[in-house]
């Protein structure tokens, strides 16, 4: 066991300038939410009104959430003993957020499950092929990895896989599903006022992410191919989540159209794969200052 000469707290001190630290402010401020103290009550009535298409897709949805917030719960922890083992306090006092935050998600959804449809049975069913190639596969794999390489290549390869692409696209992307059917059908207020508060947590995982990213390919501009290539890698089967999930229906229950929630996703990618690129051979303080911004107009 390697011991210690010094803290940081008791030497430089807290860099409270920092991206991290102030996401961990955010953090601190609107991460104190309770999923138990969400009223479910109207939503179980209107998911009883529900025809069978409109149940099955809502269903659908939160068969790939609910798993998809436990696979971020129980493949997190690499990534945190990471950043602490190379001493950077004020990123991992950031990532303990990440973890709690992510056990809440899964908290929220499986209160959707239980209170409000009932007794789904197994929802493994939902999972096909492209959803199990990111979250049965990649995602585990790339965090898995930084048990035994915690390399600066590996570290953006897990960042890639777990805040650009399972958050900054099919998160992002799912919140958009579920207000398009639910919140534009004044519907389910419970459900989206979880989905609200799950949007503004996850709004800072991806800003953390695409900053250590950034901050790793500023360092290392040879990088920057293992980031795009893990990114390109990763669209297509991301996309192919998005289709799968629609493909069943004719038509779409509520209106929701396969293309447009591509185009959306797409977006998503395209916007953090911008940024990180803008990194490539910049100073960190030009990576500092575009999260600062990017935080500041909560625009991660």
């Amino acid at each position: 066991m390697n011991k210690r000469t010094s803290f940081a707290t008791t030497t430089r001190g807290l860099r409270r300038d920092t991206p991290p630290m102030k996401l961990f402010e955010k953090a601190k401020k609107y991460g104190i939410w309770n999923p138990s103290d969400i009223d479910l009550t109207q939503d179980r009535a209107d998911w009883l009104g529900l025809n069978d298409d409109e149940q099955d897709i809502i269903l659908r949805l939160i068969a790939l959430f609910q798993a998809g917030e436990e696979a971020v719960t129980l493949d997190l922890l690499p990534l945190i003993m990471t950043i602490a083992s190379e001493g950077r306090i004020e990123e991992e006092m950031f990532l303990t957020t990440f973890l709690w935050e992510e056990a809440k998600h899964t908290d929220f959804f499986s209160r959707l499950l239980t209170e409000v449809i009932g007794d789904p049975g197994d929802l493994t069913r939902y999972h096909k092929q492209n959803y199990r190639t990111v979250f049965y596969e990649a995602l585990p794999t790339a965090l898995d990895r930084l048990r035994v390489d915690s390399s600066a290549e590996a570290q953006v390869v897990a960042s890639v896989t777990y805040n650009m692409i399972v958050e900054g696209v099919l998160a992002e992307t799912g919140y958009y599903s579920f207000y398009t059917a639910l919140r534009d059908n004044g519907l389910m207020p419970g459900a989206t006022y979880g989905i609200d508060r799950l949007k503004q947590d996850e709004s800072r995982h991806i800003a953390y992410g695409i900053y250590l990213i950034s901050r790793l390919v500023a360092e290392n501009p040879a990088l920057w191919d293992v980031a795009e290539q893990t990114m390109n890698t990763l669209l297509m089967p991301a996309l192919g989540v998005v289709t799968e999930a629609f493909e069943p229906y004719n038509p779409v229950p509520f209106g929701l159209s396969i293309d447009a929630f591509t185009s959306y996703a797409i977006m998503q990618f395209q916007k953090r794969f911008e940024r990180i690129q803008q990194s490539k051979g910049a100073a960190l303080d030009h990576v500092e200052a575009m999260t600062h911004a990017a935080i500041e107009a909560d625009d991660a």
